[in-house]
């Protein structure tokens, strides 16, 4: 288990370094370029890693609906936006909008679902998210008079 959680560690702390790269090369091109940049890499990397480790192309591929594949395209709109709003309020900001925005998706699809949940305790969270982020927001502005 321990191991587990330190992958999950690792791969936060690379998704926030993406992030930040991703940021400060849009500042210096264009989102969209950054966008490009991020997923010819990665794309290169994921093969080379597929290649080496087998499995390139799973069995059942071709038999997946066409909507499968769309995750590609929201992906690029997602690194794409993120990097456009994180060269305007800062990697922190934008981690917490992405955070909340997670949490009440979440919260949104468990509802549609039907998923048995304590409605209390996700309102709380949701309410601490955001106050969070208000807070947040509250100090950053007061301390810039």
């Amino acid at each position: 288990m321990t191991v587990f959680i330190l992958l999950a560690c690792l791969g936060g702390v690379l998704v926030g370094l993406s992030r930040q790269l991703n940021g400060r090369l849009s500042i210096s091109t264009t989102p969209l370029i950054a966008s490009f940049w991020n997923h010819a890499i990665g794309f290169a990397v994921l093969t080379c890693l597929g290649l080496f480790a087998g499995g390139l192309l799973p069995a059942g591929a071709a038999e997946a609906p066409w909507y499968a594949y769309l995750g590609g395209s929201i992906g690029v709109i997602f690194v794409a936006a993120g990097s456009w709003v994180i060269a305007r309020i800062g990697a922190v900001n934008s981690a917490l909008l992405i955070i909340g925005g997670q949490m009440v998706t979440g919260v949104a699809f468990d509802y549609i679902s039907a998923v048995p949940a304590s409605f209390w305790a996700n309102a709380a969270g949701i309410v601490l998210i955001v106050g969070g982020m208000m807070i947040s927001r509250r100090r950053k502005a007061g301390g810039a008079q």
